[in-house]
Parts: C-alpha cells; sequence; structure tokens
C-alpha cells in the first residue's frame, strides 16, 4: 500500500477508483450516495445509485465491480451511522478479491471512513495495511499527519 496525496478522480481511466459507500436503498431501489466520493461519483454517473442500489438488494452490502472504471467499498450500512471498522475490514478483504479476480494492476482508494465519515486516519490505516499489497494507492486531499 502506497500512501498519496491528490485527487482521486484524476486517476479515472489510469486505474480502478473505488468509491465508499454504504448500504441504504431507497424505495426507489436507488442507493443513497449522499456525500463524499460517492456523491461525486453520483454526479458524473448519474445511473450510478440505481445501479449500486440494485446489487446490494441482491447480494447486500458489499464490494462490487460498477462499470466505468469504478468500484464500491462499504464502510456503513446507512448515512446515519458512523463507520465501522469491522465492515472497513470486510470491505478490504473483498476488494483484494476482486483485484485478484479482475487482474486490476492499479486501485485507489480514498480514505475509507475519515473526512465525511468521522473516523480518525490512526484508526484505519493499520486495516488498510493488513490487507493492501502494491496494488493499493491510498489517496488523500491533506497533508498526511
Amino acid at each position: 500500500m502506497k500512501e498519496i496525496r491528490g485527487d482521486l478522480w484524476d486517476y479515472l481511466g489510469a486505474a480502478v477508483l473505488v468509491i465508499t459507500t454504504g448500504g441504504a436503498v431507497s424505495r426507489k431501489g436507488e442507493c443513497a450516495m449522499p456525500r463524499g466520493c460517492a456523491r461525486q461519483a453520483r454526479e458524473r454517473f448519474p445511473e450510478l445509485p440505481a445501479v449500486l442500489g440494485a446489487l446490494i438488494r441482491q447480494g447486500g452490502n458489499h464490494v462490487y465491480d460498477l462499470g466505468h472504471g469504478l468500484a464500491s467499498f462499504p464502510v456503513e450500512n446507512s448515512p446515519y451511522e458512523v463507520p465501522g471498522l469491522g465492515l472497513i475490514e470486510r470491505s478490504c478483504t473483498e476488494l483484494v478479491a476482486l483485484a485478484d479476480a479482475r487482474n486490476w494492476p492499479t486501485v485507489v482508494v480514498p480514505r475509507p471512513g475519515c473526512g465525511g465519515g468521522g473516523l480518525e486516519w490512526k484508526e484505519v490505516r493499520p486495516i488498510l495495511a493488513r490487507h493492501f499489497d502494491d496494488r493499493f494507492r491510498v489517496i488523500s486531499e491533506k497533508e498526511f499527519p
């Protein structure tokens, strides 16, 4: 795992981009994508809430290949709860398995649960470091603490 600084969207087309997500699905069948990189992804790809909502309804709140060079990464079950470290750990395991299955050479991941989620990077970093190999880049727009 390598830590980098910059804008996640600068890597679109050059790597698989990970979008931190929740598991809430509306009556219309759309995944709630209210803030952070999920909101940015929704604005760039308006069909994503329906695509991810259908995947969650069918298979649960898990990591999915969303097309467009994007993958989901659940950090919470609802936008009204604090991201869970256990769910982040499970998502790491699932993302590595998906990257292996798809032979993704580079995967760029925002700091999951940090920022809008309210977790501290010092809590999350050890979890990612246990799972991610040198294919994974963890991006931050801020200076590293």
